[in-house]
C-alpha cells in the first residue's frame, strides 16, 4: 500500500479506493509502454506528480456533484477525482479528450477501478455547449488562459467555476483579451508544487 502521509492531498483517502489509485497506476505504466500517454521522466513520480496534484482540486469544492475535466489526456486530474468520488452516490466527472487512444485507455480505466466518469471523444468546443448542470471545470496543462476561459466560457455562463491547474508562469498568460474582463480570478498556491498555482475561476456577476 502507498504511503500517503507525505501527500497532503490524499492523506485522508480510504483504503479501498486508495487501492484503486494503485490499480489505476498499474493500468497507466502498462499502457504507457504502448501508448505513451505521458511524459516518461515522470512515469517514476505519479503519485506526487500526477495523482496528489490533481487530488488537491477536491480539496476546494468537496459538495460538487458533477464536474467536467476538458482535455483529460491520461486522467489527470478528472479520472484521479472520479476515483475518489466513487464512494460518494451521484458524483460523476464528465472527461473531454479528442484522441481516441488516450479515450481507449479512460474508458478502461474508469471501468477497472469504477470511477463515475463519463468519457466523450470529440474536440471541447463539441461537448461543452451540451453538458449541463456542471458545478466545477477543470483543466491540466491544457493551453493559455486566454483560450483556456473561451474554452469553458458556456459552462461558466451556466454557474460553472473553473479550477484550473497551471504553472508559475501562469501571470505571463494575463493578456489584454476582452475574456478577462467577464470573470474574476484567484490564485492559490498548490500543495504539491511550490512553483504551481491553481487559478479559481467564476463570471462576473454585475451589481
Amino acid at each position: 500500500m502507498v504511503e500517503t502521509s507525505k501527500l497532503p492531498a490524499l492523506a485522508n483517502v480510504s483504503r479501498e479506493t486508495l487501492a484503486k489509485l494503485e490499480l489505476y497506476e498499474d493500468l497507466l505504466k502498462r499502457w504507457q509502454k504502448v501508448k505513451n500517454l505521458i511524459a516518461p521522466s515522470t512515469l517514476g513520480q505519479l503519485w506526487e506528480r500526477h495523482f496528489a496534484d490533481s487530488a488537491q482540486l477536491l480539496q476546494l469544492a468537496p459538495d460538487a456533484r458533477i464536474w467536467a475535466d476538458l482535455g483529460s489526456g491520461a486522467g489527470f486530474p478528472g479520472l484521479v477525482l472520479a476515483i475518489l468520488m466513487r464512494e460518494h452516490e451521484g458524483r460523476v466527472v464528465h472527461l473531454v479528450e479528442s484522441d481516441h487512444r488516450k479515450c481507449a485507455f479512460l474508458r478502461e480505466a474508469a471501468r477497472e477501478t469504477g470511477a463515475p466518469a463519463v468519457v466523450h471523444n470529440e474536440r471541447i468546443e463539441s461537448v461543452v455547449e451540451r453538458l449541463q448542470g456542471i458545478d466545477i471545470v477543470t483543466a491540466r496543462a491544457l493551453t493559455a488562459l486566454p483560450r483556456l476561459l473561451q474554452l469553458s466560457l458556456p459552462l461558466l455562463e451556466q454557474g460553472a467555476k473553473g479550477l484550473f491547474l497551471k504553472g508559475q508562469d501562469v501571470a505571463s498568460e494575463l493578456t489584454e483579451d476582452a475574456i478577462f474582463s467577464m470573470v474574476s480570478l484567484k490564485f492559490l498556491p498548490s500543495v504539491t508544487s511550490p512553483t504551481g498555482r491553481i487559478v479559481k475561476v467564476e463570471m462576473r456577476h454585475e451589481e
